[in-house]
């Protein structure tokens, strides 16, 4: 099928280097999408994200259909000029957010019937529509539509949810609209059943898709649980095309899985924690909320080049939360999408210099740690 060109540079054990290129450019990777639900990753501009070393970001399918609508989305040229983003977006499907409305939702063969979270409004998701939703969207890289398997699930309940996941990704397949540089990527289900992950990803490779997510995880499960999936999932995967684990995580998570052989992640911890005064740092997560670092004029991070640690100090960032400024989201939010990125940029080159346990043992004893001595 492939439209998009995706080249496997170098491996260190299962872990890999790529090239993934877009119509809107060329992503690195293992690469971290930094989440921007709306139309805008919280609290940043699309400049500042660009400078946290991000190259793609990722848009979502149920807010945008719902607020401002992807017709006019369309209207003002798509998702990269409405937001001012000119480089590579993956989109999500809506399936995961439809499934968390729980009680506003009835699923069928045929799709979802939903009322909207926003006004109530009656909405029906078909996967043609949303196919067409991110096509008028203009993503580089699209995601079928699928049921996300909520945890637990019987085995019984996962076969059914996966089955019909795989009726609607063959659906969506024959919807998709093949370009140069655009592309569409199948989603793996089958909760946390090895048999099932296998069935799943053997039939979303018989049909072929640019890519292939794993998705379903990082519902509850544990990250134990959710590793092990990852063990029974990824060698039924296509080596000659994109891997990309749906909703993870944390910074540990992020390096356990491209141990595994993923190669792309998108989680919204490092901007909803930067709104709720948490820094990740090289030694762990930080409250930034507490008094301790009130007198403190060291940066959140000695060792970080993001702008918040190379301008502001502790202390002034515990002033902004404390006087419940708006700068306080901004700048913890530029620190941590800066720190996600440079455990991606720190990752790639472990893989290319074939280090990547060392670097492992390292990250590991710096995050464990802890914060810096108070002064």
């Amino acid at each position: 099928m492939s439209d998009l060109v995706f080249d496997l540079i170098k491996t260190d054990g299962l872990a890999r280097l790529g090239l993934l290129t877009t119509a809107h450019g060329t992503i690195e990777t293992p690469a971290f999408m930094p989440v921007g639900t709306a139309g805008t990753v919280k609290a940043m501009t699309p400049e500042a994200v660009w400078e946290t070393g991000a190259q793609v970001i990722l848009g979502n399918t149920y807010h945008l259909m719902l607020r401002p609508g992807a017709e006019r989305v369309e209207h003002f040229g798509g998702l990269h000029k409405f937001m001012n983003w000119p480089h590579p977006i993956l989109t999500d499907s809506g399936g995961f957010q439809i499934m968390s409305l729980a009680g506003l939702r009835k699923l069928d063969e045929e799709g979802v019937t939903f009322r909207s979270h926003i006004d109530g409004s009656c909405q029906h998701l078909t996967p043609e529509r949303s196919i067409q939703i991110q096509h008028m969207l203009d993503a580089d890289i699209s995601m079928v539509l699928d049921e996300c398997t909520p945890f637990p699930a019987t085995e019984k309940e996962a076969d059914v949810s996966m089955l019909r996941s795989m009726r609607w990704a063959d659906r969506c397949r024959k919807a998709f609209r093949c370009r140069k540089g655009y592309g569409l990527f199948g989603i793996v289900q089958g909760g946390v059943y090895p048999e099932l992950r296998e069935k799943s990803a053997n039939v979303l490779t018989k049909t072929g898709y640019d890519g292939y997510a794993i998705g379903g995880l990082a519902v509850g499960e544990g990250r134990e649980l959710m590793l092990e999936t990852l063990n029974v999932t990824v060698p039924h995967l296509p080596l000659d095309r994109p891997r990309y684990l749906m909703g993870v995580g944390k910074p540990e998570d992020l390096v356990g899985a491209v141990q595994r052989g993923i190669d792309m992640f998108d989680c919204v911890l490092p901007t909803r924690s930067g709104r709720t005064d948490q820094a990740f740092t090289r030694r762990g997560t930080v409250n930034m909320r507490n008094a301790r670092h009130r007198e403190d004029p060291r940066p959140i991070d000695p060792e970080c080049g993001c702008y918040t640690c190379k301008n502001y100090s502790r202390g002034y960032v515990n002033h902004l939360i404390m006087a419940r400024e708006i700068l306080a989201a901004t700048l913890l939010t530029w620190h941590n999408l800066y720190y996600y990125q440079e455990i991606m940029v720190s990752i790639r080159d472990a893989i290319a210099n074939n280090n990547l346990d060392a670097f492992v043992s390292d990250f590991t004893i710096e995050q464990a740690a802890g914060d810096i001595e108070q002064i």
